[in-house]
């Protein structure tokens, strides 16, 4: 299992990765994981930064001979080139692997855009200094011309190592249909953290949030992607609180929206020193936003996390997938979200609602969520059994077989 991100690293990638390695021990496939030296893997050597990615990988697989490798690709973590001038040169660290590799390669693909998607990432950082007459950010206009030189690039990254794996894997119709048509969907897998209440009340107690509020929840990493910005101007009866809990990826610091909350004047814990102190908030302002500041959360605080609310907000400017989303469904919780084409799918099951992405749009749909509460928790709870972790790895196992290993050799 291939993961350059791994726990105790923080971010999503890694702990899909680690959640999925050790569901499939469980049914007994013999693991072996190579990640980032700060990860727990077996083997260390991958780096975004390491242009050897591919050399270190062979010669693990040399060394180890696994029946099958499976890489989890997100092309950030291997050491993504957009070259500047020639789109050909455009690639990754990991490229010459697939190309060399003797043993079956399974992919699961974790990102893919649409054209309008790429072009809207590109323009989403932080604007500063100007060139030439009309004003326009130096920073803003060379990214937004590398994104659309290698756009095409990109997707054959993806598309490429479709073709030179013996299976690919996504995680929604969406990406499988922008992957290509061979590429299998199965869903990231999410459960409640073992032995955890689900009281809505000693939820809200751990965190030591009002039980008689109605709260709406934003987590994740707090990427300029994610849209949080919207949501000091969303307008909610007063028994709604927004709760936001975000956090820094071990590798995507560049792109986190820096001071949002001091410019929207979001209400802190007047507690800072010891969280868990039974402290008050800062009401003075008047605002219904409490940021948690919690960072990266343990699973068992994950679960409290999501059984304290009662919808998940996503209101993503882009967004290939959302595993803050499946998470949301393991534990009951519908969400509102953007109107981005993975979300629609989703929303077309009855599990949430999509929106406009503007204050009133969205406000709106909280509401609608609210009055038709027992319809949409009834879908994601018969949804999540899709999720299980041991169904999660059966599905996986069997592609395995499916790539030409025999079963009973178990090695990977």
């Amino acid at each position: 299992m291939v993961s350059t991100e791994y726990p105790p690293m923080p971010g999503g990638v890694g702990r899909y990765t680690a959640n999925l390695t050790e569901s499939l021990k469980r049914i007994d496939v013999d693991m072996h994981v190579a990640s980032n030296e700060k990860g727990a893997g077996d083997f260390s050597g991958l780096s975004p930064e390491n242009t050897q990615n591919s050399k270190v990988l062979l010669k693990i697989i040399s060394e180890l001979q696994p029946d099958i490798v499976h890489i989890q690709f997100e092309p950030g973590l291997y050491g993504l080139i957009l070259d500047l001038k020639d789109p050909r040169k455009s690639g990754t660290y990991i490229d010459p692997l697939y190309h060399e590799c003797k043993v079956p390669i399974v992919t699961t693909f974790h990102t893919g855009y649409t054209l309008r998607q790429w072009l809207s990432q590109a323009s989403l950082i932080k604007k500063t200094g100007k060139t030439g007459g009309f004003g326009i950010p130096a920073r803003a206009s060379i990214r937004l011309w590398k994104h659309l030189l290698n756009y095409q690039a990109f997707n054959n990254l993806n598309k490429g190592k479709l073709a030179l794996s013996k299976a690919g894997i996504a995680m929604s119709n969406y990406m499988s249909k922008m992957i290509g048509k061979n590429c299998r969907v199965i869903y990231h897998g999410s459960e409640p953290a073992p032995s955890v209440s689900r009281d809505k009340n000693q939820a809200r107690k751990y965190f030591d949030l009002p039980v008689e509020s109605h709260i709406a929840l934003a987590a994740g990493f707090r990427t300029v992607t994610k849209g949080w910005d919207i949501l000091p101007k969303l307008k909610l009866p007063k028994e709604w609180l927004i709760v936001t809990n975000s956090t820094r990826g071990h590798y995507n610091v560049e792109t986190i929206e820096m001071g949002w909350e001091r410019k929207n004047k979001i209400r802190k814990r007047k507690d800072q020193e010891d969280f868990f102190h039974q402290g008050h908030y800062d009401d003075s302002d008047g605002l219904n936003i409490i940021d948690l500041e919690r960072g990266f959360l343990s699973e068992k605080e994950l679960s409290l996390l999501f059984y304290a609310s009662d919808v998940l907000l996503l209101p993503y400017k882009v967004t290939a997938g959302s595993g803050v989303m499946f998470d949301a469904f393991a534990h009951g919780i519908p969400f509102v979200a953007s109107n981005l084409g993975f979300f629609q799918e989703f929303a077309a099951k009855g599990l949430g609602i999509i929106s406009k992405r503007d204050p009133d749009a969205f406000s709106k749909s909280i509401m609608k969520i609210d009055a038709s509460y027992e319809y949409f928790t009834r879908n994601v709870d018969e949804f999540s059994q899709k999720l299980k972790w041991d169904f999660i790895a059966e599905q996986h196992a069997a592609i395995y077989y499916s790539s030409g290993v025999k079963k009973g050799i178990k090695n990977l």
